[in-house]
């Protein structure tokens, strides 16, 4: 039997375990900018639950620390795997709640239950991912559970599962093949049940392999998307549904992929959440008011939108500015809570209204126990966050079954369509319009970043070698530089549209020279001075040279 202490010390395990291999994990990111990535989130994710679980008496039952753990993950989510993580141990927990210990049928039962949580999300979830895994790997159980084989034997199996199903996960998605590697959230998935398993079978917790011995990884070609996702559908039509009964969202869901795609519905106790893709939008807000109210409306015209495709992802993220205390006392209706890493960032955000900042973005991905952090901090009524990173959203959107507090989470991708965004807020709409507004104001927002390779890749055929430096159109790599100045001069020149544009903004980070911001500023005067007002901002951020706005 698997007791509450086994599980505890599980974990705690595989916490140590996955952070040995962190390194391996981040390598194997397809995109070619620095980022953190897979590894670093769910280590840093799991790590949450270790430290909640070292709180745990000996004698707690399974199901206690089952739920203990699945709070933690989710408090501590960061990034999408991160939150694909905690979405899997939810579903354990779920599955074990009741239970003293645990016998080979209840596992199988529980990490059943971990694949519906984790499917659950995703009407078509793509395969030759994490979620691919976790599935195998609960059917392995479930076979050996159905023989009648002993707790150990069937998660041995569901180990063999995962493992088998990550082997496969290049031949299901032709982008790790070319960059030969597995996935990366499925192989960190397969380190953490390697973590565990050495409790379960020999009662010892692995111990940390400090970065200095860990394996020597091998170097890996990145292939980066070559193009952007065909859109079939016109409108991306997100909402959340406050729930007034108890009704299975199952026919809601079934009714939503008949008239469109990419539909993901995420079900809690308070809230429905979702996203489709659709030709329908009326149609699709008209069948959730059977469910509850709506909130959170916002429904963007695809077909006039540039494709961000960047993951940005985590590597050690300060904690949010908000003090861990109660919820601040409403004095306003509307509030802002803004992720931005930069001192001149956060100063400008500041200026234009946002009340807390959490610390954060590309290689430093905030965790969602720090966003709920600065939301409780703000004294409104109504808080509207701003991620400002593609990898931020998903951890953003957790905070809002955890509060009472009403929470708009937009879908700022950048900084750009942050300060964007945040000029927008009118204390004189409702917060539905103005999300609506918000949000069709940062779309608008044409963004330019320079930044530098972190690793050899291959992008469309040319290969691009590690330092080298990477001009960004919306999220999409279109320049490959030695100069950061030449770089950024030709993305502006890309993104700026002769009639349609009247605003160029830089923002230079920390490792960008005086120097080089002089010579920017000269060549964007010169060539767009009498069609544009063209400002520099001194951001301080890391990562990006330039961080560049066109509108």
């Amino acid at each position: 039997m698997i007791t509450g202490l086994l599980l505890r010390d599980a974990i705690i395990s595989a916490a140590n375990n996955i952070n040995s291999f962190r390194k391996e994990v981040d390598a194997m990111n397809v995109f070619p900018v620095p980022d953190g990535d897979t590894g670093t989130n769910m280590s840093m994710t799991i790590d949450a639950a270790a430290r909640e679980a070292k709180l745990l008496p000996d004698n707690a039952d399974i199901s206690v620390v089952a739920e203990k753990v699945a709070s933690a993950l989710l408090r501590g989510a960061r990034g999408n795997s991160g939150v694909i993580l905690s979405l899997i141990f939810r579903g354990f927990s779920k599955g074990l709640k009741g239970v003293k210990e645990a016998n080979g049928k209840i596992l199988a039962a529980a990490l059943r239950s971990s694949v519906d949580a984790a499917y659950k999300a995703v009407m078509k979830p793509t395969e030759g991912t994490i979620l691919t895994v976790i599935r195998i790997a609960a059917d392995k159980a479930h076979e050996a559970a159905n023989k009648g084989q002993d707790v150990l034997d069937v998660w041995d199996a569901a180990c063999k599962g995962a493992a088998e199903a990550l082997a496969t996960t290049p031949d299901l998605l032709p982008v790790l093949k070319k960059a030969g590697v597995v996935d990366a959230g499925g192989q960190g998935l397969v380190y953490i049940f390697d973590g565990m398993t050495s409790v379960f079978k020999n009662g010892v917790i692995v111990t940390v392999v400090h970065d200095g011995d860990a394996p020597a990884v091998e170097e890996h070609f990145a292939a980066a998307h070559a193009s952007d996702e065909h859109i079939t559908f016109t409108y991306c039509t997100e909402y959340i549904v406050k729930r007034a009964n108890a009704k299975d969202p199952l026919k809601l869901r079934a009714y939503l992929e008949s008239i469109g795609d990419s539909a993901v519905v995420v079900d809690d106790n308070e809230i429905i959440k979702v996203h489709l893709h659709t030709d329908e939008p009326g149609n699709a807000l008209q069948a959730a008011i059977k469910y509850g109210s709506l909130m959170s409306i916002k429904i963007d015209n695809m077909r006039e939108q540039h494709q961000n495709i960047a993951w940005g992802v985590a590597d050690k993220a300060p904690a949010s500015t908000a003090p861990p205390v109660g919820p601040a006392q409403a004095e306003k209706q509307f509030g802002m809570v803004a992720v931005s890493a930069g001192p001149g960032i956060e100063e400008l955000f500041l200026e234009l209204g946002v009340d807390k900042i959490v610390n954060g973005g590309q290689t430093m991905n905030p965790s969602t126990e720090s966003i709920l952090e600065a939301v409780l901090a703000t004294p409104a009524e109504h808080i509207f966050v701003l991620p400002n990173n593609k990898n931020i959203i998903m951890a953003a959107e957790q905070v809002i079954p955890l509060t009472q507090r009403k929470v708009s989470v937009l879908h700022t991708k950048s900084i750009p369509q942050g300060i964007a965004a945040a000029l927008t807020l009118d204390p004189e709409i409702s917060a539905n319009e103005n999300h609506l507004a918000m949000m069709k104001a940062a779309e608008k927002v044409a963004t330019g970043l320079v930044t530098y390779a972190a690793r050899d890749s291959l992008l469309e055929g040319e290969n691009i070698k590690k330092g080298q430096i990477l001009g960004m159109e919306n999220g999409k790599i279109t320049v490959v530089d030695s100069s950061p100045v030449q770089a950024a001069y030709r993305v502006t020149k890309h993104l700026f549209k002769k009639g349609a544009s009247s605003i160029i903004t830089v923002i230079f980070g920390a490792d960008t020279s005086a120097e080089q911001t002089r010579e920017i500023l000269k060549l964007l005067e010169d060539k767009f001075g009498n069609d544009a007002e063209i400002s520099i901002v001194n951001g301080g951020q890391p990562v990006y040279y330039f961080i560049i706005s066109v509108e």
